[in-house]
């Protein structure tokens, strides 16, 4: 599976999304749109709109902390 989670050092919602793949033993890839030019520039060719956390599952877009999508994608 691969997962990256698009944050910033400054959302509550972020953190949220980290701790929830972690519990659950999910490898994921931050990319810190905040301190990285390029990570920053994939973020916005998203075309998602402002607001993170946005999390990628395959390919699969969920934008902030959506439990129920992201326990659906993850399976479990």
């Amino acid at each position: 599976m691969d997962v990256k989670v698009y944050t910033t050092g400054t959302c509550p919602y972020c953190v949220r999304v980290k701790e929830f793949l972690a519990e659950r033993n999910v490898a994921f890839e931050e990319r810190r749109v905040d301190e990285d030019p390029d990570a920053y520039a994939e973020f916005l060719k998203l075309k998602l709109g402002n607001s993170v956390p946005v999390t990628l599952i395959d390919g699969e877009a969920v934008v902030g902390f959506d439990r129920a999508r992201l326990e659906q994608l993850i399976g479990r």
